[in-house]
């Protein structure tokens, strides 16, 4: 059995019934009965106790039930003294108490069909009782007490585990009726026991030493007579007078079942008007679950609309979703082919520089720099000269002032909005007014002053030398492509997608090395460069008058390479057409070959590979426009040429771009890159090694770590967005 159970809560028909049951029993001219039997009781409940002791009770019914103890809590057995008949059949009892034998006026008990596994021994006190009813129960031995049971008229063990039978049974003179099992009897023998009660009897009476009388000859108390004395063991009694208490116990009998017939006609018309209570409530109950269907009907109409929308929405975003990561992918794919083709250019960039590093040092160092003649002394532009150079200083100067004024605007901006803006104009007009006041005074100071015409050719040396210019070129396009990279990767953080993310880490590695290798490259021209003007400077003669404005002078009226080239013999078509198709570093093998369009058209590109075009695509290129051209000169007629004193122009021809990156779409331009310390400022600082942009000037001063890749910032490099 559990320690601990709940309480089984009785119905609504056995509440209703347990409360009739107890105001009928408190009735005025009630009889001498209190039935609570099928109310579904745990317990018997206090007031049952309280009114068989106040209405002094003779029959207490409690039948069919779950009780599980006679006694509950805080109740006497005590109040019980007056009960004659007490039926507790067909209940989950265990044990019956073991002060049972205070209700000696008890004449009828009835425990069958319970759970009992003993009997208390104050059972035998019990010198009233003449019905005793265990049947259907755990029993497995009958207490010797129950001889004791001088009124005993009536014993029923069936259908229980009791194998012996006590001897104390054979004074137990007044015994009529002994029911039990007599296969399963060890004690008295199966023989015996299957003989009937008066064989029993006698056996028990022969062991014990007793001799055996029939119980006719006892004499017993009527049950409504109280303290009537017990029966004498003495064979001769007034059988007459037992007869007539006989019939005077009939009669009562009988009375009682005509109050007991009444009291049923009255059950019943109770029952009746509670079913049809029952009737109406089931109704009530039926009108209820239909309005509750309904409700749950509409309920499920609307979530399934719910669970509808929800779904199409799902699908939407779920659409939206591919949508965003095809676009990244294409993204991703431009990406990626730029930088190939970046590193192609790279890789074609230092085939040829051994071929243009020969050919700038041939002219720097073989073309006579070091001497200056009469007559280009005497050709001197000086006038001109001078404003040349002061145009290069300007701009110089200029650019430096715009660096300053942007770096001061940005830090203004955040700081003061409205008043930056009008200091900064006014500094502007104030820098712009000196330099219309100064620049006659710069032109003479120029004429007058060695070291600023040594600036101004230095400036304009680095200008014009075409490596470093190739340099800067890829230094930028590296730059841009780091920049979107960048933002690729912070938009892939955004949209949660980890998808190619180690081949956008491998393309950022291979341009933060090769943008690495172009600074270097860059440091390492720049230092040619000076050690270049060193040698010329060295060299010079020493009262030589004017010596830096007339190299300033040969080099401002110095050809292009690819002038040079075409003077050699190249063709301006093929000039135009390689510079066209980005392969203009192809012009000094095609210039040492003498390769013309008429000699293009005979090749094929298996001759173009053996020139040194290495690209299979370029040479299809190359081929097919020149063809193009060779058509189109042949269909017009051929134009005049310049006269041979015709003076060509002297300014500085730049360059083509040796790579066009193909425009980034649409949605990476629009979209800023700002920072991501301070979510205010532009991103303007690479972090060398790792090739992020991802901070502000002002923000990766502290920094010692990339923000978003974590890793040892070992060089910064500042980045200036076009306007």
């Amino acid at each position: 059995m559990p320690l601990f159970f709940r309480k089984r809560k009785p119905s609504e028909e056995a509440r209703k019934r347990l409360e009739y049951q107890m105001c009928l029993a408190k009735e005025a001219g009630a009889d001498d009965i209190l039935d609570i039997s099928k109310c579904e009781l745990s317990e018997i409940p206090f007031g049952a106790f309280a009114t068989c002791k106040v209405l002094q009770k003779k029959v207490l019914i409690v039948h069919t039930n779950h009780l599980t103890s006679l006694l509950p809590k805080s109740c006497s057995l005590l109040s019980l003294a007056t009960i004659k008949v007490l039926d507790l059949h067909d209940n989950q009892l265990t044990a019956l108490p073991d002060d049972i034998g205070q209700l000696t006026a008890l004449q009828v008990l009835n425990v069958e069909r319970n759970q009992l596994t003993y009997l208390p021994r104050s059972i035998g006190n019990l010198i009233q009782l003449q019905t005793l009813n265990v049947k259907d129960n755990r029993l497995k031995e009958l207490p010797d007490t129950l001889g004791e049971l001088r009124s005993l008229r009536t014993l029923d063990i069936s259908e229980s585990e009791i194998q012996r039978l006590p001897q104390m049974l054979a004074h137990v003179r007044t015994l009529e009726t002994l029911s039990l099992d007599a296969s399963s009897m060890v004690y008295p023998p199966q023989e015996v026991c299957g003989a009937g009660t008066e064989a029993i009897q006698q056996f028990l009476c022969k062991a014990s030493g007793l001799e055996y009388y029939p119980p006719s000859q006892y004499l017993l108390p009527v049950l409504e007579q109280d303290g009537a004395e017990n029966s004498r063991d003495s064979p001769s009694g007034p059988t007459d007078r037992f007869s007539s208490e006989e019939i005077d116990w009939q009669n009562r009998f009988s009375d009682y079942e005509k109050r007991k017939e009444q009291k049923m006609l009255e059950k019943l018309e109770f029952e009746r008007r509670l079913e049809l209570g029952q009737r109406e409530h089931a109704q009530l109950l039926q009108q209820s679950n239909s309005q509750k269907d309904e409700i749950l009907q509409t309920v499920k109409e609307e979530q399934s609309r719910l669970e509808q929308g929800l779904s199409e929405r799902q699908r939407y975003l779920d659409a939206e979703r591919q949508r965003l990561q095809e676009q990244l992918k294409q993204t991703e794919q431009n990406i990626s082919n730029r930088i190939q083709k970046l590193l192609q250019e790279n890789q074609r960039q230092k085939k040829s520089s051994e071929i243009l590093k020969s050919l700038e040092n041939e002219r720097i160092r073989m073309e006579q720099l070091m001497s200056i003649t009469q007559e280009e002394t005497e050709n001197l532009r000086r006038r001109e000269i001078a404003s040349a150079m002061q145009q290069m200083l300007t701009e110089s100067c200029n650019s430096r002032l715009i660096q300053m004024a942007y770096e001061s605007q940005r830090q203004n901006l955040v700081q003061q909005a409205c008043s930056s803006m009008a200091e900064m104009d006014e500094r502007f007009q104030q820098i712009l007014s000196w330099q219309q006041m100064d620049q006659n005074k710069a032109i003479c100071q120029i004429l007058q002053e060695s070291a600023m015409q040594k600036a101004a050719f230095e400036a304009l040396q680095v200008k014009k030398d075409l490596m470093h210019r190739q340099i800067r070129k890829q230094i930028k396009l590296i730059e841009t492509e780091l920049l979107q990279l960048t933002q690729l990767e912070l938009k892939r953080k955004s949209l949660d997608t980890e998808a190619l993310q180690e081949m956008i880490s491998e393309q950022r590695w291979v341009l933060s090395s090769l943008l690495q290798q172009l600074l270097k490259e860059k440091t390492q021209r720049e230092e040619e460069l000076r050690e270049i003007l060193t040698e010329l400077e060295a060299k010079s003669e020493t009262k030589q008058e004017n010596y830096w404005l007339i190299q300033y002078q040969r080099l401002l009226n110095q050809k292009p390479l690819s002038l040079k080239l075409q003077e050699e013999g190249l063709e301006r078509q093929l000039v135009a057409l390689l510079v066209e198709l980005s392969a203009e570093h192809y012009l000094p093998i095609f210039a040492h070959h003498r390769i013309s369009l008429d000699m293009l058209s005979r090749m094929g590109p298996g001759d173009l590979a053996k020139v040194g075009v290495s690209e299979a695509g370029l040479r299809h290129q190359i081929l097919r426009r020149a063809q193009e051209l060779l058509d189109a000169t042949r269909a017009r007629p051929e134009l005049p040429k310049p006269p041979q004193g015709e003076v060509l122009p002297t300014a500085p021809e730049e360059l083509p771009e040796a790579v066009r990156p193909s425009a980034p779409c649409a949605e990476l331009e629009a979209q800023t890159s700002e920072c991501v310390v301070c979510l205010e400022r532009e991103a303007q600082m690479i972090f060398l090694n790792c090739g992020h942009v991802c901070c502000c000037q002002q923000c990766c001063q502290p920094l010692r770590t990339c923000p978003l890749c974590r890793q040892d910032i070992a060089q910064r490099l500042r980045i200036y967005h076009s306007r």
